[in-house]
C-alpha cells in the first residue's frame, strides 16, 4: 500500500535485540527506502553517525513517484531487475523515491544473433517528479559496438560492474538458498569466466602457469573476499545477514568491491606533502606487510571504519590526530575531532 500511494519509507534501526529485519525490510525495499542499522549502538560513537545520516537522508539530491524503463536494440532484451523497487508490470519499476546513492541493476538477455561490428543501444527512461513539484523525465543513452572476439570482450571488461553483479546476485540467492551454495556459485562464477579467457584467448597454456585476462586480474581476489563476507558467513547474526542483503540491493557500483575488500590508507604521513589540497593516498593492499608498528591508518568499506594505530607511533602524531601523548590513551570507541594542524585537517 505504501508503494500503491507513493511513498517511500525510511527505517532507523537502534535496537541490540533480534528485530526479524528480513521482515522490516521489505517495506523500504519494495518503497524505494532504505534500512539504516546501528549494531551494536554506542551512545558515545553512534549519534552522530544517526545525524549525519538523517541529515544527508533529508538533503540528498531525490526525486519522487519515479517511473523507469529500460529499452534495447533488436536481438537483446530486458531479462529482470534488481534494487529497491516496486514492480506491477513487467516492462516498468515504480520508485516512491529516488535519490543519488542508490543503483537498480539490469539484467539482460541476448536472445536473437548481432552483428559483428555493428552497434546495439540501450537506453533507460526516467520519470520523476523533483523537489519542487517539477515532473520531468531523464533519458539516458548508450551505444556499444559488438564484437564476435571474446578476446576483445576481456579485454573490454569493466570489473567493478561485473563483481557488484555477482555480489546482488549472491545476495538475491541468500533467502532461498543454503549458503554453502551461494558461495559455490559464486566462485564458479569466477571460475567459469577465467577458465574461458584460458580456454579460447591466451596464447600460453602451461598447465603449471596461471593466466588471467589483465582487467579482470583481481576477481579471483574479490571473489574471495565476497565468500567470506557479512552475508555468507555461517557464524552470522541473522538480522545482520538480513540487512547486509537489504544493503547490497541497492548498492552503487563503485561502492560494491569496497563493500567486501575494504579500502585502507595510512594516516601518519598525510602531511607529508605541503599543500592545501586534501587529497587521499591511492590505498593500501590488505596484508601485514605493508603496517608498520610506528603507523596509523585507516580502514573503511562504506559503511564503516576502523583506526588502527601502530604502538610505536611518535607522540606528536598521536597528539596532532588524537590530541593525546600515547596511543594506550585512545578509547576503543571515539568520536574523531578536528584539531588545529595540517594532518588533523586533511584526514
Amino acid at each position: 500500500e505504501f508503494a500503491e500511494y507513493q511513498v517511500c519509507v525510511d527505517i532507523f534501526i537502534t535496537s541490540q535485540a533480534y528485530v526479524d529485519m528480513a521482515s522490516i525490510s521489505v517495506i523500504p525495499r519494495t518503497t524505494g527506502g532504505q534500512v539504516y542499522y546501528y549494531y551494536s549502538f554506542s551512545a558515545l560513537s553512534d549519534p552522530p553517525k544517526l545525524y549525519n545520516d538523517l541529515k544527508w537522508n533529508i538533503t540528498r539530491p531525490q526525486g519522487f513517484e519515479a517511473v523507469m524503463r529500460v529499452r534495447c536494440s533488436q536481438g537483446i532484451q530486458v531479462q529482470d531487475y534488481s534494487g529497491n523497487f516496486c514492480k506491477r508490470i513487467p516492462t516498468d519499476i515504480d520508485l516512491p523515491a529516488i535519490d543519488c546513492d542508490k543503483a537498480v541493476m539490469v539484467t539482460l538477455k541476448h536472445d536473437d544473433k548481432l552483428q559483428d561490428g555493428a552497434e546495439c543501444a540501450f537506453q533507460c527512461a526516467l520519470l520523476y517528479t523533483t523537489i519542487d513539484g517539477e515532473r520531468r523525465i531523464r533519458i539516458s543513452t548508450l551505444s556499444l559496438p559488438c564484437t564476435n572476439m571474446l578476446s576483445n570482450l576481456f579485454r573490454a571488461a569493466d570489473l567493478d560492474s561485473q563483481f557488484a553483479c555477482m555480489l546482488k546476485q549472491a545476495a538475491n540467492e541468500i533467502p532461498s538458498k543454503a549458503l554453502p551454495l551461494v558461495k559455490e556459485q559464486a566462485s564458479n562464477g569466477c571460475i567459469n569466466a577465467l577458465y574461458a579467457y584460458r580456454k579460447f584467448c591466451a596464447t600460453v597454456t602451461s598447465s603449471g602457469q596461471l593466466i588471467l585476462p589483465e582487467a579482470l586480474k583481481l576477481l579471483p581476489l574479490y571473489t574471495l573476499a565476497l565468500t567470506k563476507s557479512v552475508g555468507l558467513r555461517t557464524d552470522g547474526r541473522i538480522d545482520g545477514r538480513s540487512f547486509w542483503i537489504n544493503y547490497v540491493s541497492s548498492l552503487s557500483t563503485p561502492l560494491a568491491v569496497p563493500l567486501v575488500y575494504p579500502r585502507m590508507i595510512s594516516v601518519h604521513n598525510l602531511d607529508a606533502k605541503d599543500n592545501e589540497e586534501s587529497v587521499l593516498p591511492p590505498p593500501i593492499p590488505l596484508s601485514s606487510e605493508h603496517l608498520s608498528n610506528d603507523g596509523v591508518y585507516f580502514l573503511e568499506n562504506g559503511e564503516d571504519g576502523l583506526l588502527y594505530v601502530g604502538e610505536s607511533v611518535e607522540s606528536d602524531i598521536l597528539q596532532k590526530l588524537f590530541g593525546v601523548p600515547s596511543a594506550a590513551e585512545i578509547r576503543s570507541q571515539y568520536v574523531l575531532q578536528q584539531y588545529d594542524n595540517q594532518l588533523s585537517k586533511k584526514f
